[in-house]
């Protein structure tokens, strides 16, 4: 992940014209929110965290660091004071995450880690052993965790101390192809992959994200007003799951509802929770793609020349509620 450090007088002003989301928050607390074009397209799906009345973070997938990073600068108006630094190479990110993720770090910080004292979305400062580093309670594979944002100098060494006090509850590294199968359970998007400046907030179902009405508006906001009063959207994200556990998916692979072809998968892999192959893709049909559609509709997806059964949500099929993440 790269990491923006954004200061001054005016940070709130540049990222708030930016951000679909309201980031004008108070300090401490971590907003999920979308960058979109004048048309509603994407360019960014990211985080904004507020340190101070003027200091944020901006936290965003490597493979579009520079076009973030670009976007920014881009729309610092003449008469504004902002500082953008790119920070990403004096820190390091360690993902804790898991049932027991509070249990192991209880034990190497004193911080205050129940879910009164450190809620989710929210971030900071912590000890770990003898470092400072900034925690993020957030996640991206749908489990109860934080992201830690350590310094440099001090990565090898927080590492070592997390795994072996860990040793005991089973912790053990995870690689990406691990983290893109739970996050496919939990049907959370990666900006590149599964969306791009196609694809729009509201037909991928990140409207939650979408505030219309703060303050000041945002840069996209009418295109996105003018989307949402259309109606329920003939184009839609879904998750997708194979009710076959043999076959996999892998991405691309021809989505049909009802014998008709509606779209293709953008990413696939095996969910092991959910105990099949698991996708999302977007579906579009001729009329409204109501949650009625979805639930009674026949889908099938098509792999090597053959169409298989499956259930498609709107919802995550893993932990809609999101239960294992708020506790």
């Amino acid at each position: 992940m790269a990491c923006f450090s954004v200061e001054g007088p005016d940070a709130c002003a540049l990222l708030s014209r930016l951000s679909c989301n309201d980031v004008d928050v108070e300090p401490g607390r971590v907003v999920y929110t979308a960058w979109v074009n004048e048309r509603g397209g994407f360019e960014a799906d990211l985080t904004v965290t507020r340190l101070s009345d003027q200091k944020y973070w901006v936290i965003v997938g490597e493979n579009s660091a520079g076009h973030t990073e670009m976007r920014m600068r881009r729309h610092i108006l003449d008469d504004e004071n902002v500082v953008i630094t790119d920070i990403t190479a004096g820190r390091c990110q360690i993902n804790v995450h898991g049932p027991k993720s509070r249990e192991l770090l209880s034990r190497i910080s004193g911080a205050d880690l129940s879910d009164e004292g450190f809620p989710f979305m929210t971030a900071r400062e912590i000890d770990i052993g003898y470092a400072v580093v900034m925690a993020y309670r957030v996640t991206f594979i749908g489990e109860l965790g934080w992201e830690l944002h350590v310094p440099a100098t001090q990565a090898v060494q927080t590492y070592d101390l997390i795994m072996e006090a860990g040793r005991d509850l089973g912790v053990r590294n995870a690689g990406m192809q691990t983290l893109n199968s739970l996050r496919l359970e939990k049907a959370y998007l990666d900006f590149g992959i599964d969306v791009d400046n196609t694809g729009n907030p509201i037909e991928a179902g990140l409207g939650f994200a979408v505030k219309l009405d703060k303050p000041g508006g945002f840069i996209g906001r009418e295109a996105l007003a003018a989307i949402k009063a259309k109606g329920t959207p003939k184009n839609r994200m879904l998750q997708f799951l194979l009710k076959d556990p043999e076959p996999l998916m892998y991405g691309n692979e021809m989505i049909y509802l009802n014998g008709k072809e509606v779209g293709y998968i953008q990413v696939g892999g095996y969910g092991h929770t959910l105990g099949a192959a698991v996708g999302i893709g977007f579906a579009e049909i001729g009329e409204p793609l109501t949650a009625d559609v979805v639930v009674t509709g026949q889908w099938q997806i098509e792999i090597a020349d053959e169409k298989y059964d499956a259930i498609a949500s709107l919802k995550p099929l893993y932990d809609p509620g999101m239960l294992k993440i708020k506790c």
